[in-house]
């Protein structure tokens, strides 16, 4: 792949690092095909790139038919030819105790995180591997590295979008296909928003308090998010690249967390990330009393616990 202009498939393309990254490729010369489920956003975004090669396509990552029909309209846009590169961007991610979240709530996020992401491209992989050429770029996370609290379920499905990344990358070379994992830290998007848009859900729980609390935290720590210009600029070197990198972590200074966690001793990071959630008996409301009656049934065992004779 040379660094001459490139026909890009990107996903999620409505909004965040989707919508910079598409025009800031267009603006490079790029024929970027964007991608989304918001007709009207995808509308805005053709408007604001009055000038570029930009063209947009309906696409849910979740809805087979969608994916199909995307496949057929990207086909009419490119000579039947696909694109040279697929920029897997779509996701979402929901804030909560992990324990709390529901087996819907859970799967919603796998749907489009993991099994949309491999969805689109098996769609797109055929025309790549026809002409023995192309290039898959997966957003991931910082948080595909390290878990954070009340993130383990978004958390869990960016750790499989890296390991289907890094066995993607030892399947497709030989077809002349590369890939590349792009890991973001604390970007300013509306992903902040759409996760913590129903934490009233756990008000009843252990963790009312503390997920209040770091919702106040993490607001006022998203003043110094990144602009998502930075991630932009991440997927475009790895567009370019002669021979891209397997991963592109931005900004630079996120490294310095990732390294963090691999040097300190688990229990220095563990109390390190309780402290960042807010996860101690004052917050939770775990007092003396309450910890000494679960030590009791833990030694001595409820009466319904009671074993109970064999019937054989």
């Amino acid at each position: 792949m040379s660094t001459t202009s490139k026909t890009v498939l990107i996903t999620g393309a409505t909004a965040g690092i989707g919508r910079m990254t598409a025009l800031h490729l267009a603006k490079q010369g790029h024929h970027v095909i964007a991608s989304g489920r918001k007709v009207a956003e995808l509308a805005k975004l053709q408007d604001e790139a009055a000038g570029l090669k930009l063209d947009t396509v309906m696409l849910d990552v979740t809805s087979a038919e969608s994916i199909a029909a995307a496949v057929t309209a990207v086909a009419l846009l490119t000579g039947g030819n696909g694109p040279d590169v697929l920029v897997n961007n779509a996701g979402f991610g929901v804030l909560g105790p992990t324990s709390e979240i529901s087996d819907a709530e859970m799967r919603r996020q796998y749907e489009t995180n993991v099994f949309g992401l491999m969805a689109v491209t098996r769609a797109f992989l055929p025309k790549m591997q026809e002409r023995r050429a192309g290039r898959i770029i997966n957003v991931s996370s910082v948080g595909g590295l390290i878990t954070l609290p009340f993130f383990g379920v978004y958390n869990s499905t960016k750790y499989a979008v890296e390991s289907l990344s890094d066995a993607l990358r030892y399947e497709l070379r030989p077809f002349g296909i590369d890939v590349s994992l792009i890991e973001p830290g604390v970007i300013r998007t509306n992903f902040e928003a759409t996760a913590v848009g129903n934490l009233s859900s756990f008000d009843n729980t252990p963790y009312a308090q503390a997920v209040a609390k770091y919702e106040k935290m993490s607001k006022t720590a998203d003043r110094f998010a990144s602009n998502p210009i930075v991630i932009a600029k991440a997927i475009s070197r790895a567009v370019a690249a002669r021979r891209p990198s397997a991963r592109y972590v931005a900004p630079r200074s996120t490294n310095m967390i990732v390294w963090m966690s691999s040097m300190l001793p688990t229990r220095v990071w563990d109390w390190a990330m309780r402290k960042v959630g807010f996860l101690d008996t004052k917050t939770l409301g775990i007092t003396t009393a309450s910890k000494a009656s679960i030590s009791v049934t833990q030694i001595h065992g409820s009466p319904a616990a009671a074993p109970r004779a064999s019937a054989n």
